[in-house]
């Protein structure tokens, strides 16, 4: 699993590590029933305590991205496709009001912004 930590980041270790794992679910990298690596060795290879990884772990499964068998692991959850596509959704209407504050304080209107998306949209 690719993940990357970086200590001077105002985001904290286990969020950093949450999204990665969130954004590779949601991206197709890990697909359902996928295993993850265990929490302690997940916490080696990335050089954070495994208290850390816990807790990474535990919010994933809250929100129902993983799941853990006991005495088999943790695997990514079989949640429906729906589900993956809500949360997808719901980073980047996050990322999208970031871009709005911005457009705002640089003083351009809605049709401008929508002229930007539109041109961006059409060449991706």
């Amino acid at each position: 699993m690719n993940i990357l930590i970086s200590n001077s980041s105002p985001i904290t270790l286990y969020e950093q590590i949450g999204t990665q794992i969130k954004s590779q679910i949601i991206n197709g990298t890990l697909k359902p029933e996928d295993p993850l690596p265990s929490i302690r060795a997940l916490a080696k290879e990335i050089k954070v305590s495994i208290i850390t990884t816990k807790r990474a772990y535990e919010e994933l499964e809250k929100e129902g991205f993983i799941k853990t068998v006991v005495g088999k692991g943790t695997f990514v959850s079989d949640a429906s496709s729906e589900r993956l596509k809500e949360a997808a959704m719901a980073e980047m209407e996050s990322k999208l009001e970031d871009i709005i504050s911005t457009a705002k304080s640089l003083g351009l209107t809605l049709e401008e912004c929508l002229e930007i998306f539109k041109s961006i949209y059409e060449e991706v």
